[in-house]
């Protein structure tokens, strides 16, 4: 459930991207330029972020999925 949410945030701050970096720019000077950098800068730590979530995200083990289903299935009627 957590990999969705991962993968939803990555695709929406990579929507963002394609909207706004035509229209910043990095070259002006001031107050404009350090906001352009320091957008960027923080849409890729948002991005970076979720890319770790979803690759070093714990994988469920079949072998606690299968030691379920057995406990479920013991039962004894005497």
């Amino acid at each position: 459930m957590k990999k969705n949410r991962y993968l939803l945030c990555l695709l929406l701050c990579g929507f963002m991207l394609y909207f706004a970096v035509p229209r910043l720019s990095l070259h002006a000077e001031g107050i404009e330029g350090a906001f352009s950098i320091v957008w960027l800068a923080f849409a890729l730590i948002v991005m970076s972020g979720n890319l770790t979530g979803i690759l070093y995200s714990p994988k469920k083990t079949v072998q606690k999925i299968q030691s379920q289903k057995l406990k479920k299935k013991s039962r004894s009627f005497h």
